[in-house]
């Protein structure tokens, strides 16, 4: 026992004396205690340790944890809320304020699971010890996967890999979107309702539309053409379109009008060479009209 050393506790009042005493009165045989085998500093069980040196042991039963010493103390956190002496609400946000500084990436969710506080909890100290002022694009899950603090772009992949791919398993869309199984699962419902795939309002929506919009600038995201036919069915099926004839014709006259495969150019291939600058006008009078209808569309009322 002479070569461990004491833990990097999350305990801000140190060792329980009281507790120590109750350890050593027990005739249970007690659980080995856990080292890091890095530095061989105790991350859980240092009233077991101190037990045992009361009750004249010279060795102790060990399990080793490999890993950094950031590991090792947020392994020595979960260990201390499981079992034993319980952490007080002071050393678990102490623990989560100090998890947070050393790994400003992990999330709120995979903090809270860690020292035994609600996401909530953690998201408010995070904002107050500055955490949060690194200007990080992702977060890293309890799953240990990482996921973007701004979900728009990956909420228009699952939009465009659900109408690709409408028969695939939740998780095999949630996994290549880079997005919870939940949001798929609300974005595809949503689709099969005939709801926008994303609500309205939303940064998510906006970029939608403007990736549906002929005049949007060339940073914005495009949907590959195949999502286009799940747009025009969710139109199809929106009440306030099909109750009205003047609605009706507006859907017959959208599903007639533009292009919406990507195979257009093998079409191209019949095209004889005095026919391309006819066709070639034609495409940039269709393109230039639907920008005129873009504009008119997203006109705000009344003006």
């Amino acid at each position: 026992m002479t070569r461990l050393r004491p833990a990097d506790s999350p305990r801000l009042a140190g060792i329980d004396a009281e507790h120590v005493r109750r350890l050593t009165e027990t005739s249970d045989a007690l659980p080995p205690i856990l080292v890091h085998r890095a530095t061989m500093r105790v991350i859980d069980g240092m009233h077991r340790l101190h037990a045992a040196v009361l009750r004249g042991r010279h060795d102790i039963e060990a399990l080793y944890f490999d890993g950094s010493p950031d590991e090792a103390f947020r392994r020595a956190v979960q260990e201390n809320i499981a079992h034993g002496l319980p952490l007080s609400l002071s050393d678990r946000k102490a623990a989560a304020r100090r998890i947070l500084t050393a790994d400003p990436q992990i999330s709120d969710r995979a903090v809270a699971a860690c020292v035994g506080l609600s996401g909530k909890t953690v998201a408010a100290l995070r904002r107050l010890s500055g955490a949060e002022s690194a200007h990080l694009n992702t977060r890293i899950g309890a799953d240990g996967r990482s996921y973007p603090l701004d979900g728009t772009r990956g909420r228009l992949l699952a939009v465009q890999l659900i109408a690709e791919r409408p028969d695939a398993p939740l998780r095999e869309i949630a996994r290549d979107a880079g997005v919870s199984v939940g949001t798929a699962h609300t974005i595809r419902g949503r689709i099969r309702r005939g709801e926008t795939p994303v609500p309205a309002g939303s940064p998510a929506a906006q970029e939608l539309r403007a990736s549906l919009t002929p005049s949007a600038p060339e940073s914005a995201p495009a949907l590959s053409c195949r999502a286009f036919p799940e747009v025009l069915r969710s139109l199809s099926r929106d009440p306030s379109l099909r109750s009205t004839e003047a609605g009706r014709q507006l859907l017959r006259w959208l599903h007639t009008q533009p292009v919406l495969t990507d195979d257009w150019h093998h079409r191209l291939d019949a095209l004889p060479a005095h026919c391309t600058d006819s066709v070639a006008a034609l495409a940039r009078k269709c393109a230039e009209v639907w920008q005129q209808i873009a504009r008119e569309v997203e006109r705000p009322k009344g003006r």
